[in-house]
């Protein structure tokens, strides 16, 4: 594909859309706990201020990872062989993307899979300038339901599906295994998986990570708010909420609310929803494994671990995994 050509995204069905977004929104704040979907915290401004964060001298998920990928980027390529149809899962900005491609063996296709539209189209137009003998080929959806790939170019070698950023632990364990299992699917028997995991460790290394300094995790979260005013003619004062995350030790994640200040009533789309002072809404758990237990997690959804690598510390790892021989994929309704 010539680097020149407009990359429109092609349509899928399970791409987020208004009417899901109105019905998740007002199920999610009919709860007991009251909750949103971590997904839909993307929109356009969402994307842009998780780019600001992995840029925070907090965050150490996204440094950890790419210095993982470049010390091993060689025995990766290696691993994913010839020919690759690579499929990036929340490609974002896709920097971590563009070290692999750079080193793959003549890959044959590029399929960048996310919500925030705007986002896909300056990714996919970058590297398909950079890399002019690459089909691109971005889907805009939500990966985490159903979606359909587009043709494979003839010739090509098998599907490498990449889902880095440990994005994995956003998903509850059970509706892990059930993702896990429909990416066995898409990959197929000869293809694979390389995956982003965040480690366990301490409290004190995880907290400021999602309470940095400069507040841009909180304009981040309060941001979800925003949207639901915009999207559902909602009255969401976000001066009366503040963002609050923490490392609930024994369940294994990080929590991310946003907690009313005080006690409101607040319409949305012509329901209304009070809150009690201090009452939260949950807008992301972040679960954090050991490698052994991913590892486990893995096996139990039809993988098979091939090579895992760390960091010096611990702090994160980068699993590749192939589907299991005889191994069944279920194809969930949807994980979100």
């Amino acid at each position: 594909m010539s680097g020149s050509r407009t990359l429109e995204p092609a349509a899928c069905g399970q791409a987020l859309d208004a009417e899901r977004f109105r019905r998740d929104v007002l199920a999610g704040l009919a709860q007991p706990q009251k909750s949103l979907p971590c997904k839909y915290l993307y929109d356009e401004q969402g994307a842009r201020l998780f780019e600001a964060i992995c840029e925070l001298p907090e965050y150490y998920p996204t440094r950890t990872e790419t210095a993982i990928l470049q010390r091993h980027i060689a025995e990766i390529a290696a691993l994913i062989g010839p020919g690759a149809n690579l499929v990036d899962l929340g490609s974002g900005n896709g920097q971590k993307t563009r070290l692999l491609l750079e080193h793959l063996e003549r890959p044959a296709a590029y399929c960048p899979v996310d919500v925030a539209r705007e986002q896909l189209v300056e990714c996919s137009a970058r590297l398909a300038w950079e890399h002019p003998g690459l089909e691109v080929q971005p889907v805009c959806a939500d990966y985490t339901g159903p979606f359909e790939l587009p043709p494979q170019p003839e010739g090509s070698g098998p599907t490498t599906v990449f889902f880095p950023g440990s994005t994995i632990g956003n998903f509850e364990p059970a509706q892990a295994r059930v993702f896990l299992r429909r990416i066995a699917a898409l990959s197929g028997p000869s293809g694979g998986l390389l995956v982003g995991v965040d480690l366990q460790k301490a409290a004190d290394v995880l907290n400021p990570a999602y309470n940095d300094s400069q507040g841009v995790t909180a304009q981040f979260n309060l941001n979800l708010l925003a949207r639901v005013n915009r999207e559902l003619q909602a009255r969401f004062d976000l001066a009366r909420f503040r963002h609050l995350a923490f490392y609930n030790e024994a369940a294994g994640r990080i929590e991310m609310h946003l907690v009313s200040r005080g006690p409101q009533r607040i319409p949305v789309d012509g329901s209304t929803f009070s809150f009690a002072r201090d009452e939260t809404i949950v807008t992301e758990h972040s679960y954090k494994y050991t490698a052994g237990q991913f590892q486990q997690l893995a096996e139990s959804a039809g993988f098979q671990v091939v090579r895992y690598w760390t960091d010096p510390r611990r702090w994160f790892s980068v699993h590749y995994l192939k589907p299991r021989p005889g191994a069944r994929g279920d194809v969930p309704e949807s994980c979100g």
